[in-house]
């Protein structure tokens, strides 16, 4: 390097379906640099990820910032223990989206309306079919849909990343399927 530090080097690899980060620890970097490559390469497909989550891509930036958060203060053990960190982060993203949704769903009401509402720049798939439809679905079918079909995970593996069973998951799947045939009007899934 430039500066002569030796920094960590990563890099992404394609691995059915998800990335996953490869870090370089032979060269002495400490854990902040590790994290800090992890965060800057993982970053868009995160926010990718959590943007099918939440629905919206100002939840999933909070979302990714809270598990980023959470990650960042334990990077060392999570980069040792595991063997993909994103896959991890993926994991800790599907479960942290349940449980605020879980918080948030009780009706919150305010006293008085804003004077005006607040401008909002235009989401991209705000006229996207199956997008909206996604956006339809409860939280943890959301979640077995993005992680089936996005992630291309397993049932087994989707029942371990969300603590539930496999039986659970294959009804959060089935429903949503019949949900987003209904609401789409065509074939889903191939079906």
């Amino acid at each position: 390097m430039s500066d002569g530090r030796r920094h960590a080097m990563s890099t992404l690899e394609p691995v059915a379906g998800p990335w996953r980060v490869t870090l370089d620890r032979g060269r002495g970097a400490s854990a902040v640099e590790d994290f800090s490559e992890f965060v800057r390469q993982a970053l868009p497909g995160l926010l990718r990820y959590g943007h099918m989550l939440t629905g919206n891509p100002h939840d999933a930036a909070d979302l990714v910032q809270t598990v980023l958060e959470k990650l960042g203060s334990r990077w060392s053990s999570v980069a040792r223990k595991t063997g993909d960190p994103v896959a991890y982060a993926r994991k800790a993203m599907a479960n942290t989206n349940i449980s605020r949704w879980r918080r948030t769903r009780r009706e919150n009401l305010i006293a008085d309306l804003p004077d005006r509402p607040a401008e909002a720049e235009p989401d991209p798939f705000d006229n996207e079919p199956l997008w909206e439809a996604l956006r339809g679905l409860p939280p943890r079918q959301r979640a077995v849909m993005v992680m089936r079909y996005y992630d291309d995970l397993s049932e087994a593996d989707i029942a371990a990343a969300l603590g539930v069973s496999r039986g659970t998951v294959k009804s959060q799947s089935s429903k949503a399927m019949a949900t987003l045939r209904a609401r789409l009007g065509t074939s889903v899934g191939g079906a």
